[in-house]
């Protein structure tokens, strides 16, 4: 059984795709907007009105019953309420936010996603033996043409506050407790006669409850990730396994048999080949199944990762990729169970690595609502220092954690995961629960952009994932208990979803119906259409959300 507290070296410093990026300053962008000032048309209904949004010094939100929003100005005028009979209002501010001018600009601090980070890395840093930095205008227009929808305020102005009436009472946080991992002989008493899995709801929440020794983990996380159905025979399991072999090799041979001449034709083939042996030759190499010249460990990572290129030819490899392979590797020690695992686990983080990063704008948004919901008080701190976006958090996300615990907390964590329970995005909470350990010193020691980027980074390789998977545990009951929960966390979380009964479903400690065979792919997609609901993503809000948040 592993330790699973087991000192690993730090990662190497070289690995700089997945340094911060330092802060960047901006020049002001003159707009031209016109005038625009307190004047209120006559010729309009009575009480319309207008104003710039640089005379506006303050909000007023009212939550009880039907929202409605008081605009004060600079200069002490209160103009009419906006009343908001059928909702909406969250979204309203949430548009005017987004306009407002403050005096310095969002500096982005990106990590680790090769399509855009190589780029910023060489478009950011100037060689060493020039001493000039880019235009300010300049580095902000790369970032906007770089990552779509990532907004870069550049004006001077100074901003609104907006004031609430209403806060949400989430009620004391329960405490959890942690067992040991599920043994051998607790995993063999969930079988029948046959192999099949019985009382998987259970059998989750003991493994979310502890994890797995690391003897079972190759058995089950075969099930976890969705390779094996948990209600398959041993046979059935056998013939799966032979047939995946065939299909495996048979996108092995593609890339294999591909000749040089035929590669010096082919870009794409040559720059994924190219990143892959790149990446590969760097990845864990603190492990002992992965140190040394020649390790077969490396061989097989290399080869995995360029069979996924003929399985997923639109995607290909990204940077990060290889940090998702490697514990499955490690666990698996077999090239065709690993590549299998693999592949469902990237069906569930796809969208991390696609161009349009649309997978890590909607979780870094998630993560937002969570956080306000949670601890209004430190999301305004951090939004005062320019980093309410949490792009801090970028790294956590894409490569769930792998870069912040030692690889045996990689899997422990991993696994809990990999259950689904207590909610859907659970991994969200878990960035919640770090941020709720280290709020006190942020605040208390006033720290601002920089500080804060450098000391969350600097959390790699000293966190307790045994206190962090309690505390994000506890964090999801205490949202649970809540009364009148808005309804766009309910979504994020999926604990507002309706099912139709069926045979084929059981219900878990935590009320969540499970299907044996729903697939990572088919949850991942869910929870994208849900997401992409949710008003921060410019789209349809829903109605009766009635937490007023400040800026």
């Amino acid at each position: 059984e592993e330790n699973p507290h087991r000192p690993i070296d730090h990662q190497l410093s070289y690995e700089t795709e997945w340094d911060m990026i330092n802060a960047v300053s901006f020049r002001r962008k003159v707009h031209a907007h016109g005038d625009g000032g307190s004047n209120h048309t006559n010729d309009r209904n009575r009480w319309a009105f207008s104003f710039n949004v640089c005379d506006l010094r303050s909000i007023t939100v009212k939550c009880e019953g039907w929202s409605y929003i008081t605009f004060h100005l600079k200069d002490g005028t209160a103009l009419p309420a906006i009343h908001f009979h059928q909702g909406g209002s969250t979204a309203f501010l949430d548009s005017l936010r987004k306009s407002k001018f403050k005096k310095d600009p969002y500096t982005t601090t990106l990590g680790g996603f090769s399509k855009v980070t190589n780029y910023l890395f060489d478009a950011f840093r100037a060689p060493e033996l020039e001493c000039h930095q880019r235009p300010a205008e300049e580095v902000a227009d790369l970032l906007g043409e770089l990552i779509p929808g990532l907004e870069i305020n550049q004006q001077e102005e100074p901003g609104f506050e907006v004031i609430t009436r209403v806060s949400l009472d989430l009620g004391p946080r329960p405490e959890v407790q942690r067992r040991g991992p599920v043994t051998m002989e607790e995993w063999a008493k969930y079988q029948d006669s046959e192999g099949r899995i019985t009382n998987v709801p259970h059998l989750k929440d003991l493994i979310l409850k502890g994890g797995l020794c690391h003897a079972l983990r190759r058995e089950a996380w075969k099930f976890l990730l969705c390779y094996f159905p948990w209600n398959s025979t041993h046979e059935e399991r056998k013939l799966l396994q032979k047939r995946k072999t065939d299909e495996y090799f048979r996108m092995k041979l593609q890339w294999k048999s591909v000749s040089e001449e035929q590669e010096r034709r082919n870009s794409r083939l040559r720059d994924y080949r190219s990143l892959i042996e790149k990446d590969v030759n760097r990845t864990d190499r603190n492990n002992k199944f992965y140190e040394g010249l020649d390790n077969p460990g490396l061989i097989l990572l290399h080869d995995i990762l360029m069979t996924y290129c003929m399985y997923d030819f639109d995607l290909g490899y990204v940077q990060g990729m290889s940090d998702l392979l490697s514990p499955i590797l490690f666990v698996m020690e077999n090239e065709v169970d690993a590549f299998w695992c693999f592949v469902s686990f990237m069906d569930e983080v796809h969208e991390n690595f696609e161009e349009q990063m649309q997978g890590m704008k909607t979780q870094l948004i998630q993560l937002s609502t969570l956080l306000r919901l949670l601890d209004l008080a430190f999301w305004n701190y951090l939004e005062a220092q320019d980093s309410g976006h949490l792009y801090f958090c970028f790294r956590w996300l894409l490569i769930r954690f792998k870069r912040e615990l030692h690889f045996q907390d990689v899997l422990r964590l991993w696994e809990v995961m990999w259950t689904r329970l207590p909610c859907q995005n659970f991994h969200l909470l878990v960035c919640c629960a770090i941020l709720d350990s280290e709020k006190q010193k942020i605040m208390d020691r006033k720290y601002g952009f920089n500080e804060i980027l450098k000391h969350i980074n600097e959390l790699s390789m000293k966190l307790d994932i045994e206190e962090i998977l309690s505390k994000s545990e506890a964090i999801c009951m205490q949202i649970k208990n809540c009364k009148d929960l808005p309804h766009s966390v309910s979504e994020i979380l999926g604990l507002n979803t309706v099912t139709e009964p069926s045979a084929a479903l059981e219900t878990s400690e935590y009320g969540i119906l499970e299907s044996p065979q729903t697939s990572p792919r088919s949850t991942h997609r869910q929870d994208h259409v849900v997401s992409n609901g949710h008003s921060h993503l410019k789209e349809t809000t829903h109605n009766g959300c009635k937490v007023a948040f400040i800026s």
